[in-house]
């Protein structure tokens, strides 16, 4: 089985910058969550309504798809997503290994990197939301938990890192295992 890294965390976390990283230096496929996001949802937030669960779940599913079809073709896959509850995150990782690399940062730094954003269709105003439907990720999922307030370049090392020592230890449970 391959790796597939869901970038996870709220908005302006750094999910895009991280996933682009995995991309670039260990090769992994990259794809960015919302792009699978149908133009519904889009309008929905550009309009300041946060989402809810029915708008999710179809989103979380092409998602899961898509990792899948990369499974299929023999591709390690990176996704950034916020894959913010318990129950998100179980649809994106149904029938795959994935990792969770959760962005952690202050609602007060968030909310002032998302109110410094022009190119992106989720207003700050959403944040409260974010925050409000993040639910702490269990002993029992994959994950690892990098904090944003360091530098950017430091974040990337400790998600490139992560990712790499979480393959390292799946290829030697795989070979006692054999």
């Amino acid at each position: 089985m391959h790796t597939h890294v869901i970038i996870m965390g709220v908005a302006g976390c750094g999910k895009t910058t991280v996933a682009e990283a995995i991309r670039n230096r260990l090769r992994f496929i990259l794809a960015e969550g919302d792009e699978f996001h149908p133009q519904a949802n889009i309008n929905k937030m550009s309009a300041g309504h946060p989402l809810n669960d029915e708008d999710r779940w179809p989103w979380l599913r092409l998602i899961n798809t898509w990792m899948q079809e990369e499974e299929a073709g023999g591709r390690n896959t990176v996704v950034s997503c916020s894959a913010l509850k318990r129950v998100y995150r179980d649809v994106l990782k149904e029938n795959l290994d994935v990792l969770f690399l959760h962005l952690k940062g202050s609602q007060e730094l968030l909310t002032a990197r998302m109110s410094a954003r022009k190119d992106h269709f989720m207003p700050a105003s959403l944040m409260d939301s974010q925050f409000a439907t993040l639910e702490p990720l269990q002993p029992d999922e994959n994950f690892v938990e990098i904090s944003v307030d360091a530098p950017v370049e430091t974040v990337v090392e400790q998600a490139v890192a992560a990712v790499e020592k979480y393959m390292r230890n799946k290829d030697e449970r795989a070979k006692v295992e054999a």
